[in-house]
C-alpha cells in the first residue's frame, strides 16, 4: 500500500520538513573516556507533512489511509518528495492524526512519517 497523493499528485505541501537520523550508542567509562557504536547500520529518514486547505474528499482519503494503517501499526510505502525515491518500509510516527477544519469543505492536517529499521 502506498501514502495517497493530493489530487495535485504531491504527498504534502509547504511547509513539509524532513529529518535524518543515526542512533549511536556512547558508552562512558569510569577514566571519563568513551566508546561509540551504531544501534543501526544506515541513517533512517522522518517527514513531518503538511496539509494545508484541502478538500473533503482529501482529507477523508487520508483519515481512511490513516484507519487501515491503524495509526502506528501498519506499513507502508512512501515516496520521498525531496529526492523521488520510494521508501518500502514506513510507517505512520503517531497513533493520532491531527486536522482542523478551516472553513466549510477546507481542512488543515499533519502527520509525521518515519521509515522502519528492516
Amino acid at each position: 500500500m502506498n501514502f495517497p497523493k493530493l489530487k495535485t499528485g504531491a504527498v504534502g505541501q509547504y511547509p513539509s520538513a524532513r529529518r535524518v537520523e543515526y542512533r549511536t550508542e556512547v558508552l562512558r567509562f569510569v577514566d571519563g573516556t568513551e566508546q561509540r557504536y551504531r544501534l543501526i547500520g544506515r541513517p533512517l529518514r522522518r517527514w513531518r507533512l503538511h496539509f494545508s486547505s484541502i478538500d473533503d474528499e482529501e482529507t477523508q482519503r487520508l483519515a481512511e489511509f490513516f484507519e487501515v494503517q491503524q495509526g502506528a501499526f501498519g506499513s507502508f510505502v512512501f515516496e520521498d518528495p525531496w529526492d523521488g525515491k520510494s521508501y518500502s518500509d514506513c510507517s505512520i510516527a503517531a497513533d493520532e492524526l491531527q486536522t482542523v477544519l478551516e472553513k466549510e469543505g477546507r481542512h488543515r492536517a499533519w502527520v509525521e512519517l518515519k521509515e522502519n529499521k528492516s
